[in-house]
């Protein structure tokens, strides 16, 4: 084996840990879920036990991440990446953001239709920032039923109720950064005076 498969292999506990953790997920709870047990687990996370493609199927699918980025295996051939649409509630998400944990950032459609949805506000944890790209944005929040244009951001904390759909029935595009609860996106203007351009 190389340098850098050993190099490869022998971070790949590291790295399994951090991301159970930044999940806030338990041994015993992902032994149940994986079918690994958690002796095995623990070895793995610790580096006792070297990473095998059986033991890293199960958590991959667990964690929903792919395999090369579960081991953090260099990049090689094609640069492209391949985003995965998932489709929940008659709107589309694309996932633009791979690493576990943290802030997620996603492309969020929400198609057109004849007539626009009735809102049906949900609430869980976290924080929510989101710009929108195209179309009219009917943002129920609160008590509050807002119209977003092109252009307009907004930051709320999602244990408010909240609803997002299309205002006038029309295909609207956002992005969408969304983070556990207390992680906020933040925006920094500088305070020093731009240099004259002309």
């Amino acid at each position: 084996m190389d340098r850098t498969t050993d190099d490869v292999l022998d971070a790949v506990g590291a790295r399994l840990r951090a991301l159970r953790r930044d999940r806030g997920i338990t041994l015993a709870d992902l032994a149940a879920t994986t079918g690994v047990s958690e002796s095995t687990l623990s070895r793995l996370e610790s580096g006792h036990r070297r990473a095998t493609l059986e033991l890293l199927l199960p958590l991959a699918r667990t964690y929903d991440v792919p395999l090369d980025e579960l081991v953090g295996a260099p990049r090689t051939g094609d640069p492209r990446i391949h985003l995965k649409p998932i489709r929940r509630f008659g709107m589309v998400f694309v996932p633009l953001s791979r690493r576990p944990g943290g802030v997620q950032a996603f492309k969020m459609i929400i198609t057109a239709r004849p007539e626009p949805l009735d809102p049906t506000p949900q609430t869980h944890d976290g924080h929510e920032w989101l710009y929108v790209l195209n179309g009219h944005l009917r943002l129920v929040l609160g008590g509050r039923d807002l119209t977003l244009p092109p252009g307009e951001a907004a930051e709320f904390d999602t244990s408010l109720p909240h609803w997002l759909g299309s205002a006038d029935g029309g295909a609207v595009e956002l992005l969408i950064l969304f983070g556990p609860q207390g992680v906020r996106a933040h925006v920094r203007a500088g305070t020093e005076p731009r240099p004259d351009t002309d």
